[in-house]
């Protein structure tokens, strides 16, 4: 048998999609052959602290960190990439250490998903699956994304952003901006956040304040859209930085309102449906708006974009792009390829080859 790679998948994280990414980690492991890897878990809680050998992922989902689990760093030599190991009585010494040769991140939202580890990554040598830092970091950031959509030629819906400081200081006229601009119903995000947290959906101007200050909990900067009815339909995709294919697009019902973290996590009446049922031209144009997406933020390995679709006009709005999207048993991106040919497990086969073509090149 020719020697496994050394793969470490990262998850947990300082997120408030700490417990999403946990889940995810879970289902990536489990697809990842063990034949081909040697799959080295690292978890990182919600303080911050990496944590290796063991059971990490135990240790995360009870809070209890078993006595083979040891507190992390990364070395950051890219001669000898890898994870050191620290005592936990004597946290200053080494107890060991872990050579990588790739790192698969599972690390949704804040500290995973916006450049931060992938700059660490790169610091280290390390090949890695998913987005590099400046596409990482652009995607994170919604307001940077669409206007780098919109510099493409995307169509994306109106929205107004401001700072926290900005609405503690013109708090009135934003309000007004937003009633002039957007109307009602619309929504409000923290700019910087994944997996529908902090997001509301609000009706008039005291639904607005308080959707605004449940935003600012999560970032200082928020995005508030204008609300677009029509179909909420995602596509995902897998390639390099050249050339990219793009899923069969699937349709979402979700079971609340909007398509929030409850119904994306909890809630089991959400449906989805794979292919969407839409023509096959507008799911050609999905297709290629998906690509097209993935490239404007300079994206590599892999992505989800979400979309709106109004059946009346055969309008796609594109609304966003995740770079790395939900892995867990019920999440779109693997559920699509799936459909599009491509196994769960032969699908992460994929992205770390992406991902090592890149480091080669």
């Amino acid at each position: 048998m020719p020697d496994r790679l050394d793969v470490a998948v990262l998850f947990g994280g300082r997120s408030a999609e700490h417990t999403v990414s946990l889940v995810s980690a879970a289902a990536v492991m489990g697809a990842m052959n063990r034949d081909k890897y040697n799959v080295i878990p690292v978890g990182i809680t919600l303080e911050g602290r990496w944590l290796a050998g063991g059971d990490p992922l135990q240790a995360l989902q009870s809070g209890n960190i078993p006595g083979d689990c040891f507190y992390a760093a990364m070395l950051t030599d890219p001669l000898n990439p890898g994870i050191i190991l620290l005592d936990r009585k004597e946290q200053g010494r080494a107890a060991g250490f872990i050579p990588l040769q790739a790192v698969f991140p599972v690390l949704h939202g804040p500290f995973g998903e916006d450049g931060c580890v992938q700059g660490l990554l790169e610091l280290a040598g390390l090949p890695y699956v998913g987005a590099g830092v400046l596409s990482s970091a652009a995607a994170m950031d919604k307001v940077m994304m669409k206007m780098l959509f919109r510099k493409n030629g995307l169509p994306v819906g109106e929205f107004i952003n401001f700072t926290a400081h900005q609405w503690h200081n013109k708090e009135n006229e934003l309000c007004n901006a937003v009633a002039e601009e957007l109307g009602y119903p619309c929504f409000v995000k923290p700019a910087n956040m994944g997996s529908s947290i902090g997001v509301s959906k609000a009706a008039n101007q005291g639904e607005l304040r308080t959707a605004v200050a449940e935003a600012l909990r999560y970032d200082r900067k928020v995005l508030v859209e204008a609300f677009i009815p029509g179909r909420e339909v995602e596509c995902s995709v897998l390639g390099g930085d050249v050339e990219a294919d793009a899923s069969p697009p699937g349709e979402i019902i979700p079971a609340n309102d909007f398509y929030d973290y409850r119904a994306k996590y909890e809630d089991q009446r959400s449906r989805l449906l794979i292919p969407a049922p839409l023509p096959g031209l507008t799911q050609l144009r999905l297709q290629q708006y998906a690509v097209q997406a993935f490239h404007a933020v300079e994206c590599s390995g892999m992505g989800r974009v979400d979309f709106f679709y109004q059946d009346e006009t055969d309008q796609i709005i594109v609304n966003e792009i995740n770079t790395i999207p939900g892995f867990t048993s019920i999440s779109m991106y693997p559920k699509l390829w799936e459909a599009g040919g491509i196994p769960f497990s032969s699908l992460i086969d994929r992205l770390i080859k992406i991902a090592l073509e890149r480091a080669n090149r």
